[in-house]
């Protein structure tokens, strides 16, 4: 086993992929860093195989592990990529879509890739729900609320994952989705306190769609709400995107 410092269980390598950043790190079973936290730009378009080999790039340098957790950034069941709308882009602000990307993206087996080339088990999980596994209490439906280049969610059930739910994609408001209204390129045009308003709106559409018992949100641009979302919601640490590698080992999906 990889060596530890405060915990007795297995080293995680926790893997957070944005859409304009990699992030990574090397966590210890208590959750305690055993390594800075490394970071790269995001490459756009980001093809499967370019992906993989910056992120082995990214983390050679880091201490040993025994497993791997990654976050990624669109619709993924059983490690397989199925979409990856933040990394088709041919550029990091841009609309236009590269076809090959999307292509190439569509069942990509990411998990076992990342696996082969890392010679470690690996697990790869929407990034919301990764960054979930990290702050759920465990307590009735938990949604989790990723705010970042685009706009991500997660459910959770008694501290149990459920399917993930697209709904990023799904229609908001003034025809456009979430993801148009809620993403990093509409908070810079709209401005912070426009934005956040749209947040709420979204937030309270989610509440009366779920009936959630907690919200969660997080991501980088959640630092920048300005509005007040209730009781049941909590702003998280955008550091819970690593620390969701851990626990996502123990967190069963329905």
């Amino acid at each position: 086993m990889a060596e530890r410092q405060g915990g007795t269980g297995p080293v995680t390598l926790a893997v957070d992929i944005g859409g304009t950043g990699l992030k990574a790190a090397v966590l210890d079973s208590a959750g305690d860093l055993l390594s800075d936290r490394v970071r790269v730009d995001t490459p756009h378009p980001a093809a499967p195989d370019a992906l993989v080999a910056r992120l082995c790039a990214l983390v050679a340098p880091l201490p040993d592990y025994d497993r791997v957790s990654v976050g990624f950034p669109g619709m993924v069941r059983a490690g397989r990529v199925r979409s990856a709308p933040n990394l088709v882009r041919t550029s990091r602000r841009g609309d236009a879509v590269s076809d090959r990307a999307v292509a190439a993206w569509s069942g990509f087996d990411l998990a076992g890739a990342l696996a082969a080339e890392l010679g470690k088990p690996t697990k790869v999980v929407n990034d919301a729900s990764m960054q979930g596994a990290a702050v759920v209490s465990g307590c009735g439906l938990e949604l989790v609320v990723t705010l970042g280049t685009g706009f991500g969610t997660a459910l959770f059930w008694q501290g149990k994952l459920t399917p993930h739910l697209e709904f990023a994609h799904h229609p908001f408001r003034k025809r456009q989705t979430y993801e148009q209204q809620l993403g990093d390129a509409a908070r810079r045009r709209a401005g912070n306190r426009k934005w956040s308003r749209r947040v709420r709106v979204a937030v309270n559409t989610l509440r009366a769609l779920s009936d959630f018992d907690h919200v969660y949100l997080g991501g980088g641009n959640s630092g920048h709400l300005t509005v007040d979302l209730g009781p049941n919601a909590t702003v998280v640490d955008n550091l819970a995107g690593i620390l969701g590698g851990i626990r996502l080992w123990d967190c069963d999906p329905i």
